[in-house]
């Protein structure tokens, strides 16, 4: 898991107003989450604005690459339909990155 130093403003006020989400990690902590924590929590919990934004933010590139990073171990954290829906998702909405 990478250490985050800092996030951009849009971004730590994106995870405040998802904070229930980490609700095991201590608020003054939640500011320095990694993006896998992030991309995870919302694309198997978030609604679809809170998808979107998510996108806004981070960029559709950069959530899809963390995806198929999840996905690709032996244990992903996502359900089989969120699996399915995002793997269809971004194989149409997202570059990939085959190198």
């Amino acid at each position: 898991m990478e250490i985050i130093t800092e996030h951009s403003p849009e971004l730590k006020s994106f995870i405040k107003e998802h904070s229930y989400l980490w609700w095991w990690v201590p608020e003054d902590k939640k500011e320095f989450l990694s993006l896998d924590s992030i991309v995870e929590a919302i694309l198997n919990y978030g609604y679809v604005k809170d998808i979107k934004k998510l996108f806004e933010i981070v960029g559709i590139e950069k959530v899809s690459g963390t995806f198929f990073k999840h996905i690709a171990g032996m244990r992903p954290n996502y359900s089989k339909k969120t699996i399915n829906y995002f793997n269809i998702y971004f194989q149409k909405h997202a570059q990939r990155n085959f190198n």
